[in-house]
């Protein structure tokens, strides 16, 4: 569809590239942001290094793991021990507030404009800075949700009360028994909503928030449109990436913003509607 992509590290000058995103954003009638892992470790949702060590020194110790993602696929002995590293990852990822203020500085960047959220994040950290719940659509799943891991029925459960129990309770790396989760309906072990196989629920309040995206993206397709995307890797580019790539050349209309550290680029097609700014995500909100 496209052709070889385009960095633009000569275009324009550093600071006039932000200038002119501060300028797209204030005229645009909409935003729509995409936002990916890039988003949240600026923020400081990082997951290895001094955060891991921190709230895991227990499970680096028995079985010398290098970080928090990795950790989580540990194919662990029990449901106890699965718990007990589950919820402190929930806690720390889901339940408490990023160390930096990336995501409310994004907030203030476009409170007031006709905006809304794309993100294969699961952090929740849109709406912990005061997005509108009804403004975002995850994906991807969310931290805060457990489902059956058969799965058996298209329904989540919000687990912060359970979790919050689970991290203040457990001992010797285990929660009690009687907190392990199990489903409802067919008494299965519960798991984490998060798109990693074909178990995956998509439930009724993600099916709402897919259909508010699409009527954002269809009235405002012909609009004068800036299509935000930070910390967007190649994991997943069909959600996010090329979605945005192919909207903006169908509208003469739009602009393009790509900002990621390392992973700044656009197709030639339509670099001439695109701003692209090398660096760290959290820096450049600030100077906005």
């Amino acid at each position: 569809m496209f052709s070889k992509i385009a960095t633009m590290r000569s275009t324009d000058a550093y600071w006039d590239r932000i200038e002119k995103v501060k300028i797209k954003i204030q005229r645009a009638d909409a935003v729509l942001i995409g936002a990916g892992a890039g988003l949240s470790a600026s923020a400081g949702f990082t997951y290895s290094g001094k955060r891991f060590e921190d709230n895991f020194p227990d499970f680096i110790a028995k079985y010398h793991f290098r970080d928090m993602y990795s950790a989580g696929f540990y194919p662990y002995k029990t449901l106890e021990e699965h718990w007990a590293y589950w919820s402190r990852y929930i806690f720390i990822n889901r339940y408490q507030r990023a160390p930096k203020s990336v995501y409310d500085d994004l907030f203030h960047l476009v409170q007031g404009k006709d905006y809304f959220v794309l993100t294969t994040n699961v952090d929740h950290c849109f709406q912990k800075a005061g997005f509108d719940k009804n403004r975002l659509f995850y994906t991807q799943g969310d931290y805060g949700l457990w489902q059956c891991s058969k799965p058996c029925h298209d329904k989540t459960y919000d687990n912060e009360s359970i979790v919050k129990k689970m991290v203040a309770e457990q001992k010797d790396m285990r929660v009690p028994s009687e907190l392990v989760p199990h489903c409802p309906v067919c008494g299965a072990p519960m798991s984490m909503n998060l798109r990693a196989d074909d178990t995956f629920v998509e439930d009724n309040g993600w099916h709402m928030a897919a259909d508010r995206y699409q009527t954002f993206v269809n009235r405002h397709k012909d609009l004068n449109i800036v299509y935000l995307e930070l910390g967007v890797g190649g994991n997943t580019p069909g959600i996010i990436k090329y979605p945005f790539w192919r909207m903006t050349a169908e509208n003469p209309k739009a602009t393009y913003v790509c900002v990621n550290n390392g992973e700044a680029a656009c197709p030639r097609e339509i670099a001439g509607q695109s701003v692209c700014i090398d660096g760290d995500i959290g820096e450049i909100l600030l100077k906005m």
